[in-house]
């Protein structure tokens, strides 16, 4: 590698996935384009995404109340119009997997199926530092089954001094805790270091446990090669506006592992586009899921999110995971390394998440001094789009559908060009 802008534009013509940086609409900044690294935040637009939306404005003008029915894509069924396209992203099966809701309301949903506390097994494993929503949840759930989140709830947390957890430790306490364990709950990446979790092995301790196993996703879909199905959790959830882009309040999605999809018996909170669709217009009592992640639906699809979900993951299906997984090494690895040389010529940018390839995404954490914020106000102000998390944390995310080594590298100048 070299930190020249010679090198960098010669990776950029040797990316066989260049061309999907013109499918995505930049914010300016004195009349160019933004280095944009808050892709982990929240995706830029695809172009595609207006024709979406104005195709489904048109089939409402259209057909009014009957676009339920008519059309390539009626509503009736619109949330399987998403499902192989999703099934892809995150390493499942199409019955798997539903989008519906948003992420929080979806991980409440699973956890009425999925936490089913007793007296002798109660107990919810994640790791410390969560995000927020995620230890809002578990705590309300806890409360909600008559139990106190102070001895409910298990954090794992780095040892002394290290900043990540290690995967011995996370195994460790899940056996440590044992039959006392109702759920093993871990986001997929965590959201301030940006490290990724050997997800296989928990799954295979909480269950070795007898506990149930889910995970957020919200920072992994999108970023990494998922294989849940493979890998085997209870269920999953995750948003769709940070890496896969689409839009602010963007659709969730949620998995349940096929070994539970067919359990018309598992408890859950229903609704009626959860029912059996042959039967849904029965208006009858008695609820009778859908076949798969798909019985877990409470109402039906909002159709202008899911168009402009639906446009971004057409661009996934093209583009492929293990490609786009390729070039994020390629780019995290030439962010690692710029910071690196700028280290040696006296700056301090420590970074937070691992080194290690396999133990994170696109995402690096550059643990910040105490002039952190105002290297971010600079940042800012040099047209850099990133992220502040306080208390001393700037997050940066070369997003590999439409960052280019060129933006890593000229990131790179203004890290090296600052007085902090």
């Amino acid at each position: 590698m070299n930190n020249t802008l010679t090198y960098a534009r010669t990776q950029d013509q040797a990316d066989p996935l260049r061309a999907y940086r013109d499918q995505f609409y930049f914010p300016q900044h004195d009349g160019k384009d933004v280095l944009y690294f808050c892709g982990n935040s929240l995706g830029l637009q695809p172009k595609g995404v207006e024709q979406a939306l104005l195709h489904e404005l048109e089939h409402w003008r259209t057909h009014a109340v009957e676009g339920h029915f008519r059309g390539e894509m009626p509503w009736m069924y619109y949330h399987k119009f998403l499902a192989e396209q999703t099934a892809n992203v995150v390493g499942a099966n199409p019955e798997e997997v539903v989008v519906m809701n948003t992420l929080t309301t979806n991980l409440h949903l699973m956890m009425v199926s999925f936490y089913r506390p007793i007296k002798e097994r109660y107990k919810i494993i994640m790791e410390a530092g969560a995000f927020p929503s995620d230890q809002y949840a578990v705590e309300t759930q806890v409360r909600y089954h008559g139990f106190d989140p102070d001895t409910a709830i298990v954090e794992v947390a780095p040892r002394e001094g290290e900043e990540n957890l290690r995967t011995e430790d996370i195994l460790r306490v899940i056996e440590e805790t044992g039959a006392s364990t109702a759920l093993v709950l871990f986001g997929g990446v965590n959201y301030y270091t940006g490290q990724f979790f050997d997800l296989a092995a928990i799954t295979e301790a909480g269950h070795r446990a007898g506990a149930y196993v889910g995970f957020d996703l919200a920072h992994a879909a999108g970023n990494l090669p998922l294989k849940l199905h493979d890998w085997g959790p209870d269920f999953a959830v995750w948003c769709s506006y940070k890496y896969l882009n689409s839009g602010p309040g963007g659709p969730s999605g949620a998995f349940v592992h096929k070994r539970h999809a067919h359990n018309p018996d598992l408890p859950r909170f229903a609704g009626w586009w959860g029912h059996d669709e042959e039967h849904r217009f029965l208006m009858k009592k008695g609820f009778h899921p859908m076949r798969g992640a798909a019985g877990w639906q409470l109402s039906n699809a909002q159709i202008f999110s899911f168009a402009a979900h639906k446009a971004s993951l057409d661009l996934f299906a093209q583009a492929g995971m293990p490609a786009l997984r390729e070039k994020s090494l390629r780019l995290t690895a030439y962010l690692e390394f710029i910071l690196d040389e700028l280290n040696q010529a006296g700056h301090h940018y420590h970074l937070l998440t691992p080194r290690d390839p396999d133990q994170r995404g696109c995402q690096l954490s550059i643990l910040t001094d105490s002039h952190g914020r105002e290297l971010f106000d600079y940042l800012s102000q040099h047209g850099v789009m990133c992220d502040w998390r306080e208390p001393n944390v700037i997050r940066l995310a070369p997003v590999p559908m439409y960052t280019s080594f060129e933006d890593v590298w000229q990131l790179g100048q203004l890290l090296g060009n600052n007085s902090f």
